[in-house]
């Protein structure tokens, strides 16, 4: 352990100690033992959203804008060109603010660009790591310190609120306890490795390390994977609790996967009856239908920091598609010009 870990694991201990806050101890106790169940790292891969950087409203720092969950960067390109396009069609009345957030977006339309500016405020895609720990047993699920809605409510968009994303300060200095601060510095080390990765990732990785060598870790999210012969596989987009992703399976089980997948009847009652039963269990982390097993997890996610904000993409990031015209013309006036 180097001088500055050492300093700045001490500092978080004694803040722990000086707050007296049962809850903070219960958590941190909570984490020491997940580290020892679940003591691996497993990497998904990058995910990518918007951050903004607005001295007149937020001060030198950089906030997110938009969820770090994009699979793709052109995907996250393409949140923050209708960002900008509403923005100037309902957010002002001023021609010239109209016409300046129009010309972001006409960057946004014609180029992958990973940074526009508008209105003095910096708008940059930005890219994240997403991982979760392992065990003896697999994926680490929710811990009982984890957030929960307190009505368990079954019911389509009942219990999801905003992303916690949203808003989010990118503060490398922002840990909640000992075990996410050592966690976070271990994680500026951390690069891309093994053969399953080409030469380019590791390389990209390992460069990022050195200009981005800062880490701030994103709020939780919770999933649901799948075990099969090869390992656990994610499905389904991430969720603000567990409870969000316990529906998200529960409505596939009975409903969503029987369309998608045109089961037949015999099949439609037996996901059916095994969704009403993992329901019946109320805070149940497993579902087990017809062999398989489906497991809701808590999935962790890391930006990195350099001396000019977040890392965007990297050169070996993939894209499936380019940019595009996303939205009609909208005219400096505010009218909207549907092409032909």
């Amino acid at each position: 352990m180097t001088d500055d870990w050492k300093r700045r694991l001490d500092s978080l201990h004694a803040e722990l100690v000086r707050r007296d806050d049962p809850v903070a101890w219960v958590t941190e106790a909570d984490a020491v033992e997940a580290s020892r169940r679940y003591p691996h790292i497993a990497l998904r891969g990058p995910v990518f959203g918007i951050a903004v950087r607005d001295p007149a409203a937020d001060g030198p720092g950089w906030r997110l804008l938009k969820p770090v969950v994009d699979g793709m960067p052109q995907q996250a390109r393409d949140g923050l060109n209708s960002y900008l396009w509403f923005k100037a069609k309902d957010g002002t009345d001023d021609p010239a603010v109209r016409r300046e957030l129009l010309a972001a977006v006409a960057v946004l339309e014609r180029a992958p660009a990973d940074e526009v500016e508008a209105l003095g405020v910096r708008y940059r895609v930005v890219r994240g790591d997403e991982f979760a720990r392992t065990g003896d047993d697999g994926l680490e699920p929710p811990r009982p310190t984890d957030p929960e809605p307190v009505a368990l409510s079954w019911e389509e968009d009942q219990t999801a609120g905003p992303s916690p994303d949203v808003g989010y300060v990118l503060d490398p200095g922002r840990d909640e306890g000992p075990m996410a601060g050592a966690l976070r510095l271990g994680l500026r080390d951390f690069a891309y490795t093994g053969a399953r990765f080409p030469a380019a990732v590791r390389a990209d990785s390992v460069r990022a390390s050195r200009t981005h060598p800062d880490v701030v870790r994103l709020p939780v999210g919770f999933s649901v994977a799948e075990r099969d012969d090869t390992g656990w596989t994610p499905c389904g987009s991430l969720s603000a609790t567990p409870h969000e992703a316990r529906r998200s399976l529960y409505e596939g089980m009975a409903r969503v996967w029987a369309m998608l997948y045109r089961f037949d009847e015999r099949k439609k009652g037996l996901y059916a009856r095994s969704a009403e039963a993992f329901r019946a269990a109320g805070r149940a982390d497993e579902a087990r239908v017809e062999g398989r097993l489906f497991r809701i997890c808590r999935v962790e996610r890391m930006v990195r920091l350099g001396p000019d904000g977040p890392e965007p993409p990297r050169p070996s990031d993939v894209d499936e598609y380019g940019p595009m015209k996303l939205h009609p013309t909208l005219r400096e006036d505010g009218t909207v010009k549907y092409d032909d």
